[in-house]
């Protein structure tokens, strides 16, 4: 991976010092199949206990400029939210962008995905946080708490890609 991806030491220290977590696994199934899982978009409830429903408001496959709308409940409060996607490198990369305006928003998040051999994917997932008004307080929280699960995350990605 280049220098200064988020995947390097030097990215590693950014992350660190910036509202980003990252979280990889590696998944029993081949690059297609976990890109098609994750490109659908609406498998999140799936995968990720917050989302508690998401539908996709644009019509054909995704591409970038899909736009998908989730109901998530994040410490006891249910809100809307609003993503689009912004990058799709069928079958390694898909990026998005957070289009709600919440307390706290993914400005920029995304899946990478590396075949390791015929049936074996590596997918690295990764969110960038910010804070918004009252939202500036909370969102250290909020990446804290993500970089503690985001290898479990990760993991659970994996447990729903393999029991599709």
């Amino acid at each position: 991976m280049a220098v200064g991806d988020g995947h390097d030491e030097y990215g590693r220290m950014r992350e660190a010092m910036s509202g980003q977590f990252s979280g990889s696994a590696v998944v029993n199934r081949p690059i297609e199949e976990v890109f098609d899982f994750l490109a659908a978009g609406t498998n999140d409830p799936k995968f990720s206990p917050r989302v508690l429903s998401i539908r996709k408001e644009s019509d054909g496959p995704s591409r970038v400029g899909t736009e998908f709308v989730s109901q998530v409940k994040d410490a006891g409060m249910k809100t809307n939210r609003r993503f689009e996607l912004t990058e799709f490198e069928e079958p390694t990369k898909i990026r998005w962008a957070e289009r709600s305006k919440n307390l706290v928003t993914a400005t920029e998040g995304g899946y990478d995905l590396e075949p390791l051999g015929d049936s074996t994917t590596r997918v690295t997932i990764f969110n960038t946080l910010a804070g918004h008004g009252f939202g500036k307080v909370l969102v250290g929280l909020a990446v804290r708490a993500a970089r503690k699960d985001a290898d479990a995350f990760a993991q659970r990605i994996k447990a729903a890609v393999e029991a599709s």
